[in-house]
């Protein structure tokens, strides 16, 4: 099947052309106080409601000033909507009624996209939670026991996800170095990043109903980029024995722009090789493709590019943790949002978080300006971007998300 191709003709050689059509929110100067649906095409935003009411197809889904009526609609709903977006974009007949209604992208401003219902963050990198393991356990296996038999996650805090672009404050917390008699309390002073890939939950499931992998598609609305901003030091006093609070909770950057699963379907790859028999729920190995995903991340400290992270690599895969999250009998919500933990690759230039790259601040990076970073300092900003593969050569772009750190 032939690609279709757009009548707004710089659209077509973008990232962000009618094979993709990531959703939004947005408010512009026409309309300060009105948050509005917004779908990216190029360099433009079209404000997804009045281009319905305008094709003579009005929809209260897209009127709405969050993406949460129309991610609670369900696949076929958001099957429709696409088609009608994509025909509206690449019918002639249709471009003198819309073409008024595409924004520049840089003349308006995103918002969080859709209200955040619960938030789980996973592990489901071998690289980086093997590096952790070698950097925390040296001379131990780094794996723990559990880690190839199911997908380790914990629950983090919804009401601190916010939108690319947000500053991020330096956290406070109890501090305590090994060395250290007794915990200090002050500002983190190993402030990390975790380049990760989050998947937005649209129908929400039944209580005590598991939802299979089989299911990921009527559940799983789109894809995301995350960075789950760490304080290691926090994060390591107070870990024992229930896991991340403080050191996590603080905050959660999300890009502003959540590209449809539909657009993803020739980024589906088979994930690495599993080298542990997997309990039934887990084994994706029968029925449909599981659910790998060849996203390339790019992470940038200052502009400055610092890895690469593939993830390709990931040892679980979404519908693995979708399942996992859900086999107890936990049900979703709509606006539910789960990250894939640190996107790490093999090489030294692959790894997604500053622990691993500068080895638990022995290795420094060295920056352009000939300063070196271990942790993250007051003022960097930190940059992550993706592509994955579209139909016929095309790419899919995600836009990106982005932070800096303020006092």
């Amino acid at each position: 099947m032939t690609t279709p191709r757009s009548w707004l003709a710089p659209a077509n050689d973008s990232p962000f052309g009618v094979h993709n059509l990531p959703y939004g929110v947005f408010t512009a100067a026409d309309r300060p106080g009105v948050r509005r649906i917004g779908v990216r095409i190029g360099d433009f935003v079209l404000d997804a409601g009045a281009a319905a009411r305008a094709a003579g197809e009005p929809s209260v889904l897209l009127d709405a000033d969050s993406l949460n009526p129309l991610l609670a609609a369900g696949r076929p709903v958001w099957t429709e909507v696409r088609a009608s977006l994509t025909r509206w974009l690449t019918d002639e007949t249709h471009r003198d009624a819309l073409s008024p209604l595409l924004l520049p992208l840089a003349e308006v401003a995103l918002h969080l996209p859709f209200e955040v219902a619960d938030y789980v963050d996973f592990y489901a990198s071998e690289h980086h939670a093997t590096n952790l393991g070698k950097i925390f356990r040296p001379g131990s296996e780094p794996l723990t026991p559990n880690w190839k038999h199911l997908p380790i996650g914990y629950h983090g805090r919804s009401g601190t996800v916010v939108v690319s672009g947000t500053p991020v404050g330096r956290p406070q917390g109890q501090r305590k170095a090994p060395a250290d008699a007794v915990p200090s309390f002050g500002p983190t002073r190993r402030l990390d990043i975790e380049a990760e890939v989050g998947f937005v939950v649209g129908a929400p499931s039944v209580l005590g109903e598991p939802v299979t992998m089989d299911r990921f598609h009527e559940h799983v609305f789109g894809v995301c980029l995350v960075n789950d901003w760490s304080a290691r030091d926090i994060q390591a006093w107070e870990y024992v024995p229930l896991g991340p609070f403080l050191g996590k909770s603080f905050a959660t950057s999300v890009s502003p722009w959540i590209v449809p699963l539909a657009a993803l379907e020739h980024a589906r790859v088979t994930p690495p090789a599993r080298d542990v028999e997997l309990l039934p729920y887990l084994d994706d190995r029968a029925g449909d493709r599981p659910w790998g995903l060849d996203l390339a991340l790019e992470v940038r400290l200052n502009g400055h590019r610092i890895s690469r992270p593939p993830f390709a690599s990931m040892y679980w895969t979404a519908a693995q943790q979708l399942a996992h999250m859900t086999v107890n009998g936990a049900s979703l919500r709509t606006g539910d949002l789960f990250a894939s933990g640190t996107v790490s690759g093999p090489e030294p230039e692959t790894r997604g978080a500053l622990i691993e790259l500068t080895w638990n601040g022995e290795n420094p990076l060295k920056l352009p300006d000939g300063t070196t970073r271990t942790f993250l300092e007051d003022g960097d900003e930190v940059t992550i971007t993706a592509t994955a593969p579209g139909p016929e050569g095309t790419v899919v772009g995600f836009g990106e998300v982005t932070g800096r750190v303020t006092p």
